[in-house]
């Protein structure tokens, strides 16, 4: 009678297991002869293996299923791993942690904000200063025991994130916090949630952090790292000792880092005038797009921990020269393009119009205008600084620590020479920090102009440059100070060309430049002249130590 067969793989599997070979058919003939053999092959069959010497094998042209079935040795099972004990299967849930999330305490209100003055910045993620601790909130899956569990966080700035740069930040959990290091304490258990109190070290990089917690167990088990949704935003200290800008007086930093409203000082020494200007360091978006500034600087992100790289980038990153920086200058009187620098009166649209933009110069700006946008920036940032105007200001373009006036036989100005000139009034920066890599005595304040006048290194930028080392002639030191020793102490050098081509030095005026140095008071709107910080009085002879 014809069977049936049964299919173990058809051959439309093929398509499925490339490079398979075509599959081989099983046919398994079954008697259909039901009655006949459902004694013998069920009971006989069975008593034929039990014993086969009472019960010999027929001839028959059949196949036995259960006699093939028997050459198949079966699989030996996996030996079944026994349960631990209830003891040990706690001890085992308990070794295993992960964080549930994190919490950046940076309510405006609360405590990390008020402490590293903070608090008036527009923005919810957690602002922190360098140089000081600041608290966070772990909640965990269970309770945390040191003697179980490890924990530590990970800090990473800049595209490329280098433990030996600084940019990326391992804190490990200590029983006792020091100063200048990175270094994480539980101060407070409470269920399942840890706080931590976290210190920075003085020097460390300033900029936009990422944070993750990573949990283990001391047994070496596999980590779990945990990403915070939230960035940390790390500024300079003018409140640390151990922090180069630190300034050593409590009204001095509420007017030069914290106040947002300044005055900014034009005209003539005959005629000064003053117009307000708002800085608006702490408004939305202006945090934000300095941040941005950084970014978008060929400076390296190992580099922001030097207040004077920083503020030496900015000076160039504020002008549109040469690296597409925020603003353009522009003196021809034409601005149909563009606004008018006087129309300006506030930092805040610039900055942020630069931001929204990706980086397009904002037109136009002079000097009056860098100055503002650079105060606002470096206040920013957490630098003490103020704008600066210098009246009669010289601009010495080839370093002779000379304003020279070179005029024809008949006293006529020759102006392809005259590249020196004398501006009625000029504006540019004050800011404070140390300077280690000056000699002693040459930290406090440091000029830098934003305006682009003159390139330096090849860039249109410059200072920091010692305020002392200029008053003192020093002008040796860097960066840049021979260029402001100039332009607050240079002569004013006129030459005449004689008919044999030769020029003769005819006059001099040794008090042309440099006066009513101003900037705003502290803690008033009143004008502060600060003309003897920058030079001696007119006149006196200064001998330098040697």
């Amino acid at each position: 009678m014809p069977g049936e067969r049964l299919t173990v793989r058809g051959t439309s599997d093929v398509g499925r297991f490339p490079g398979a070979a075509a599959p081989t058919r099983v046919e398994l003939t079954i008697q259909k002869e039901a009655d006949k053999t459902q004694g013998k092959g069920g009971c006989c069959g069975w008593f034929r293996k039990m014993c086969p010497c009472c019960f010999k094998r027929q001839s028959s042209t059949s196949v036995d299923i259960t006699d093939d079935a028997e050459k198949v040795k079966p699989l030996t099972p996996e030996p079944v791993k026994p349960k631990p004990e209830n003891g040990e299967a706690t001890e085992l849930e308990e070794m295993k942690l992960s964080v549930v999330s994190v919490d950046l305490l940076s309510s405006k209100t609360g405590q990390n904000r008020r402490e590293h003055h903070t608090d008036l910045y527009d923005k919810d993620e957690l602002i922190i200063r360098r140089g000081q601790t600041f608290q966070i909130e772990l909640e965990l899956n269970r309770p945390f025991k040191a003697d179980t569990h490890k924990l530590h966080l990970d800090l990473r700035t800049g595209p490329l994130p280098l433990v030996s740069k600084g940019t990326h930040v391992i804190i490990p959990l200590v029983d006792d916090l020091k100063n200048e290091r990175w270094e994480a304490k539980v101060v407070e258990r409470n269920a399942n949630k840890v706080k931590l109190s976290v210190n920075s070290p003085a020097n460390a990089v300033i900029g936009l952090y990422g944070l993750a917690v990573t949990t283990c167990s001391l047994k070496g088990e596999a980590a779990t790292t945990h990403n915070s949704s939230k960035n940390i935003v790390m500024l300079f200290n003018p409140w640390c000792q151990e922090d180069t800008v630190f300034l050593d007086d409590e009204d001095e930093r509420k007017e030069y880092v914290l106040n947002d409203i300044g005055r900014l000082y034009y005209g003539t020494e005959k005629q000064i005038g003053a117009r307000t200007w708002n800085f608006g360091q702490f408004h939305e978006g202006v945090l934000e797009a300095c941040l941005f500034l950084l970014e978008k600087s060929d400076m390296p992100p190992s580099g922001r921990g030097d207040s004077v790289n920083v503020v030496r980038v900015i000076s160039a990153m504020i002008n549109a020269q040469d690296d597409l920086g925020v603003l353009v200058g522009n003196w021809t009187g034409n601005y149909s393009d563009g606004v008018s620098p006087s129309a300006w009166s506030s930092s805040v649209e610039i900055l942020r119009k630069y931001h929204s933009s990706d980086g397009t110069p904002v037109s136009y700006g002079q000097c009056w205008v860098f100055s503002g946008v650079t105060t606002t920036v470096l206040r920013c940032l957490g630098i003490p600084t103020r704008s600066v105007t210098n009246f009669q200001s010289a601009h010495d373009t080839d370093v002779s620590l000379t304003t020279d006036v070179y005029l024809d036989e008949n006293m006529e100005p020759i102006d392809y020479l005259n590249s020196d000139s004398v501006w009625n009034f000029h504006v540019w920066n004050d800011c404070w920090m140390a300077r280690p890599d000056l000699p002693p005595g040459n930290g406090g304040w440091q000029a830098i102009d934003s305006t682009p006048q003159e390139t330096s290194q090849g860039t249109f930028r410059c200072g920091p440059a010692s305020v002392n080392a200029i008053r003192s002639g020093q002008v040796f030191l860097k960066h840049d100070t021979p260029f402001v020793f100039a332009e607050v102490n240079s002569d004013k050098i006129y030459w005449q060309r004689n008919l044999d081509g030769t020029f003769s030095q005819i006059h001099s005026e040794m008090k042309a430049v440099g006066h009513c140095i101003s900037t705003k008071a502290v803690g008033s709107d009143e004008r502060a002249d600060i003309t003897h910080l920058y030079k001696h009085q007119e006149g006196t002879a200064h001998i330098l130590p040697c």
